[in-house]
């Protein structure tokens, strides 16, 4: 499996393709949830992604300052395989390119309340109560990087 780190800008049609198709399948077909998921948020992250055979396998956004959240933040995290670990690399993977390349000291995420045992594996803490985001309950959570 390859880890791939792109800016927009940086993505081939392709690959572009294969992200939304994938983001549609989870979170659109299978979470029922109509919403507009292109919301030029994509236009100011890096997209990090495992492909298979050029087949996106888990993906999450790592979106810059000020575009989603005062602090980086991510989003959009999905896998197509579940329990096979792909969630705890992808997230893990999305932290780093927010420190190494973001520079970031705070990340901070709306995470659906049924992963929180996953964000917080990978050190990130609830601070909000629980709200409704697309009738899918949702908790802020926020890692600080030291």
């Amino acid at each position: 499996m390859e880890l791939v780190v792109k800016r927009f800008e940086e993505l081939s049609t392709s690959e572009l393709y294969e992200i939304l198709k994938a983001r549609f399948a989870v979170f659109v077909v299978e979470q029922k949830c109509l919403y507009q998921d292109l919301d030029d948020k994509d236009l100011h992250a890096y997209h990090v992604f495992l492909r298979d055979e050029n087949t996106v396998q888990a993906y999450l956004r790592v979106i810059d300052k000020g575009f989603a959240f005062p602090e980086v933040t991510i989003g959009r995290v999905l896998t197509m395989k579940r329990r096979c670990g792909l969630g705890s690399k992808i997230v893990a993977s999305g932290i780093q390119v927010a420190k190494e390349r973001m520079k970031a000291d705070k990340i901070k995420i709306a995470a659906q309340l049924y992963v929180k045992t996953l964000y917080e594996k990978a050190g990130f803490q609830q601070t909000s109560d629980e709200f409704l985001e697309c009738d899918i309950p949702h908790i802020q959570m926020t890692l600080t990087i030291i």
